[in-house]
């Protein structure tokens, strides 16, 4: 299906955003997904390509997600909790549509880390299943919290206006975190990104990489900086602030990518071994 407002062929408005594939049993039913958005694309005139989004419902495609999320156009995976739950038969308990279970229970804990691995290691986005708690936004809150810090899920989906704000409070990071990476790479950026001691432990371009994708979430998602991290990092034209240098053999995600750039000559991800 096709997520966004309906078209009329030969209007020419672009406004589907992406495409839906539920209920996908095996890698080979997503074989045409590099082929449907265009599809669609011609159908209600859009010239751009459109992103697939593969939602994980199944035993069967948990077996197969490393392999869906290689596919060309896939630009998140994303879990289908409930359906995931239903789809065992009565072997994995109702309680685990919901929390505590569902992050206890050993079969749907193992299904989450599934899906985050291979999306990230193919540089796509996963999204955590929904929040069926309508009327306690902390709910959403502390699902999205430990979706994010437990399992490494970088979007998670609403089903109610009120979930949204709560879910993007608890994916971004807090301003203790925004402190100490702002000045870790302070110290790192005047070193010239050499190796430095700060409060008496080693950083060098491992951990300066960690901190600078910490700080652009930050950014992202609307979260207070430093203004010396803003002037420094985020504002156009500034010295710093070019090109951010990515493996062009390497396909990044939007989720991935830093929103802001660096200089090349002035980043730790200047080296062809930093990817």
């Amino acid at each position: 299906m096709a997520r966004g407002p309906a078209n009329h062929r030969g209007s020419g408005r672009q406004t589907a955003a992406v495409l839906v594939l539920p209920k996908v049993a095996r890698r080979r039913r997503c074989l045409g997904a590099d082929r449907r958005p265009r599809r669609c694309a011609q159908g209600i005139c859009i010239e751009r390509e459109i992103p697939v989004h593969v939602l994980i419902e199944t035993p069967g495609a948990l077996h197969e997600v490393w392999r869906i999320a290689a596919l060309p156009r896939v630009e998140s995976i994303d879990f289908g909790l409930m359906d995931f739950v239903s789809a065992h038969h009565g072997a994995i308990p109702g309680s685990a549509m919901r929390s505590p279970g569902q992050f206890s229970h050993p079969l749907i804990a193992r299904a989450k880390c599934e899906i985050a691995a291979a999306a990230l290691g193919n540089g796509v986005i996963p999204a955590h299943n929904v929040t069926t708690e309508l009327n306690d936004p902390d709910v959403a809150r502390d699902d999205a919290r430990r979706a994010r810090s437990e399992f490494g899920f970088l979007r998670m989906w609403s089903i109610h206006p009120r979930q949204i704000q709560p879910i993007v409070d608890a994916m971004r990071p807090d301003y203790a975190e925004v402190t100490e990476a702002t000045g870790i790479l302070f110290a790192a950026q005047n070193a010239n990104w050499g190796p430095i001691a700060w409060e008496g432990k080693l950083h060098d371009r491992a951990s300066y990489r960690y901190y600078w994708e910490l700080l652009s979430r930050a950014h992202a998602t609307g979260a207070e900086l430093p203004r010396e991290a803003r002037d420094r990092f985020f504002h156009p034209p500034h010295p710093y602030q070019t090109t951010f240098p990515t493996d062009p053999n390497k396909r990044t995600s939007s989720c991935l990518k830093p929103i802001a750039n660096t200089s090349p000559s002035a980043a730790p991800w200047a080296s062809p071994r930093c990817r």
